[in-house]
């Protein structure tokens, strides 16, 4: 069977049988088949007629592209709808069963939760049964609650928990069984220390009474001897500050008198002194006039060797600045004249740079 016998007719071609057409290469088989129609032709080049013959052979190939390629375009637009309606059909239906799911189970899901308000219900009140917190009860407190506890009633109210209400109930109470013998034993040994701690505080409130009573009678034993050592050591006192006066007036007049000749040997050594610092001022001052002078002359000297090393810069820089303007065929008159000017800064916007 031949390739064209195989292939839907070109003027056959829609997009109704595009499904047919198009894809898993069968387009390759219209591409072959054009080919093979072009290659059995074989138009003269040298002829008009043979020349048109390719022309047409050429339209005819175009033609064929157009036959099968519009077709696949219409067909390739509707495929590309196709997802958008599916999306939005597949959205309504998931939407819509949902719905019946939520339905269907509502009746289940408001049982659930009424089962599980009773069974948190029930379990709270075990718990309640279970909780033995005893932080900061005193055994009185304890005993109240063992009380409480055993005069609670476990019955069909408890439902499917009842077994676990009575073992929790057996359980609490023998912890707070326990924990009011350990409470009673530890307040009755409380109250001991505290009866101890009172009689301790009797004793040492007595023992402090007589330590303060010997304490008072010593001190003023120790301040009765105070007083006559004081007395004994104001006498000895006075007799020895009698004795220092004394020695002091004498002492004093002593000092005075050696006072007195140094006072009288430092005035002449103080007018010797000042003797010799103006003799040394007087020289100080003749030496720093003999160095200003000398300074002063050689800064006179410095500055005429200034002056003529200064003149006789300029006056190179004035012969070559002339010796230029000769050379430029100015007269040398003219010349001289011409640096004379500009040196003397006569001329506006002209100057030499020294």
């Amino acid at each position: 069977m031949s390739t064209e016998s195989q292939l839907i007719a070109l003027e056959d071609i829609s997009a109704d049988k595009a499904p047919a057409i198009y894809g898993h290469n069968k387009l390759a088989a219209y591409v072959a088949l054009a080919r093979e129609q072009a290659a059995n032709e074989v138009p003269d080049l040298t002829t008009r007629k043979g020349r048109e013959r390719i022309a047409s052979l050429a339209a005819q190939v175009s033609r064929s592209k157009t036959a099968v390629e519009k077709p696949g375009r219409d067909y390739l637009r509707r495929i590309k709808e196709m997802p958008k309606a599916i999306e939005a059909e597949l959205r309504e239906f998931v939407q819509e069963m949902d719905k019946l799911r939520d339905e269907v189970r509502a009746p289940l899901n408001e049982w659930e939760a009424a089962e599980a308000g009773r069974v948190a219900r029930i379990q709270g009140q075990v718990d309640r049964l279970r909780d033995t917190d005893l932080s900061g009860m005193s055994a009185a407190d304890i005993a109240g609650s063992i009380e409480n506890l055993e005069a609670h009633v476990i019955d069909a109210q408890y439902e499917e928990f009842e077994p676990e209400a009575h073992r929790v109930k057996a359980a609490s109470l023998a912890i707070l069984r326990e924990a009011l013998a350990a409470r009673q034993k530890h307040e009755a040994e409380q109250a001991e220390l505290e009866r101890l701690r009172a009689e301790a505080a009797q004793r040492e409130q007595k023992e402090r009474e007589e330590r303060i009573a010997r304490e008072a009678a010593e001190q003023a034993r120790l301040e009765a001897e105070q007083r006559a050592q004081a007395e004994r050591d104001a006498a000895a006192k006075r007799e020895a500050d009698a004795k220092a006066a004394a020695e002091q007036r004498e002492l004093q007049l002593k000092l005075e008198a050696e006072q007195s000749a140094r006072r009288e040997l430092e005035a002449q050594q103080r007018a010797e002194q000042a003797e010799r610092e103006a003799e040394a001022r007087a020289e100080r001052a003749a030496a720093a006039e003999r160095q200003r002078q000398a300074d002063e002359q050689a800064r006179i000297e410095a500055e005429a060797k200034a002056r003529e090393k200064d003149k006789a810069h300029k006056k190179q820089i004035n012969n070559e600045a002339l010796a230029a303007f000769i050379a430029g065929g100015m007269p040398e008159e003219c010349a001289k004249q011409a640096i004379t000017l500009i040196a003397q800064r006569k001329i506006p916007h002209i100057s030499i740079s020294y």
